[in-house]
């Protein structure tokens, strides 16, 4: 696998506003772009704004960006432009990985390695968001749950219609008593925010994103789960927009976990952790296998720039999945990362931690294993 030529982006444009100048933002934006707040266009095109992260995506003539980039260069309160990216699923290659048995006759194996097993937290009281492809709405091991859904991604609505959603909302707070064993669900009595931010193909961008970001925080979800984002080459700088708006949710009490990234092929070639993960307010994860070792496609610490935070299970991971296959076993940075999430619930609902404080609780209590802290972080996630 060779390097990411570029990141891919839409042709629209981030915008960062200081937090306590968003109007005045705003403002100055509908000077540069001609945007009619009564219309809210910009020409033919609409101008979104997330009021919750201080941010504003904008499109229209390509030569807006130096009109923007010349507004962040000097005081006020616009602060900083970026180009649109694209993004995706993080689904990893399907070549097979040695596994030993793991007996699954009560839970899955990721459940017994991050110890949900022995723990008598259920997440219950805790609003969990997973940011993703939808949810499967007519799955019946979660009836009678309370689903709390909305779609961003325009002429789709939150019905999943890729399954990766509905995968990664398992592993973080589905059952533990399906009608089928093994249970799979770590926070299984968390509050469940479904965020579409992904197409039915499994694509969508920053937009969408920062917009299910901002209804999450507006919500009061603890914690945002995202196994999303776009592979980059090594070297390339994280987006100071997202680092921004992770830093401004966790002081709202939001913290966000987000999966690192799929691209290497070990031993040969280490990757270097993707967009957005790489942000140092975001926690990035890693993947292993039943064997606790690191996943041959796992991305790492390949840069001084995208560091890997935590470690979970991702290899032959089981989970609910959109009907009728109903469930499904797989692997990727994009399954470790709601075991991940769905840890940081039970110790959120059992020490009352959010934000940083949680964090600080999830790195610090993690598992040590005997592999780098490039690859791992401070470890295997544990839950409390």
């Amino acid at each position: 696998m060779t390097e990411p030529a570029e990141v891919e982006t839409t042709g629209r444009f981030l915008v960062l506003l200081q937090e306590d100048a968003v109007e005045e933002g705003l403002a100055e934006l509908g000077a540069i772009a001609g945007f009619n707040p009564n219309t809210g266009e910009i020409g033919s095109d609409t101008l979104q704004v997330f009021p919750e992260l201080g941010v504003a995506v904008v499109s229209g003539d390509p030569n807006l960006l130096g009109e923007l980039n010349g507004a962040a260069d000097r005081p006020g309160p616009v602060q900083i432009v970026e180009p649109e990216r694209v993004v995706h699923v993080f689904a990893a290659p399907a070549e097979e990985e040695p596994e030993a048995a793991a007996d699954e006759s009560v839970l899955t194996w990721g459940l017994q390695a991050v110890g949900a097993d022995v723990s008598t937290a259920t997440g219950k009281g805790v609003k969990i968001a997973v940011l993703d492809t939808g949810f499967e709405q007519n799955h019946p091991d979660f009836a009678g749950r309370t689903i709390t859904t909305k779609s961003f991604i325009t002429g789709e609505d939150v019905q999943d219609g890729h399954g990766h959603g509905t995968h990664c909302i398992g592993t973080s707070s589905g059952p533990r008593k399906p009608a089928t064993p093994p249970g799979y669900g770590i926070a299984y009595e968390a509050e469940i925010f479904a965020g579409k931010v992904l197409s039915n193909a499994g694509s969508g961008s920053d937009g969408g994103i920062l917009a299910g970001i901002d209804w999450a925080v507006a919500n009061g979800c603890a914690i945002i789960s995202m196994s999303l984002g776009a592979d980059v080459p090594a070297g390339t700088p994280y987006s100071q927009i997202y680092e921004t708006v992770a830093q401004r949710a966790m002081a709202k009490g939001t913290l966000i976990i987000a999966a690192a990234g799929n691209a290497s092929t070990r031993p040969a070639r280490i990757a270097p952790v993707g967009h957005p993960a790489r942000c140092p307010s975001i926690i990035a994860v890693a993947a292993i296998d039943v064997n606790r070792a690191i996943a041959s496609f796992s991305s790492g610490s390949a840069d001084r720039i995208g560091q890997i935070d935590v470690c979970a299970p991702g290899v032959d991971v089981y989970s609910s999945f959109k009907l009728p296959q109903k469930y499904s076993r797989l692997r990727g940075t994009s399954m470790a990362t709601p075991h991940v999430a769905g840890v940081a619930v039970l110790i959120a609902e059992r020490t009352g931690a959010r934000g940083f404080e949680l964090w600080a609780r999830l790195a610090g209590t993690a598992l040590r294993l005997p592999l780098p802290s490039t690859d791992i972080g401070t470890g295997l996630v544990q839950a409390p």
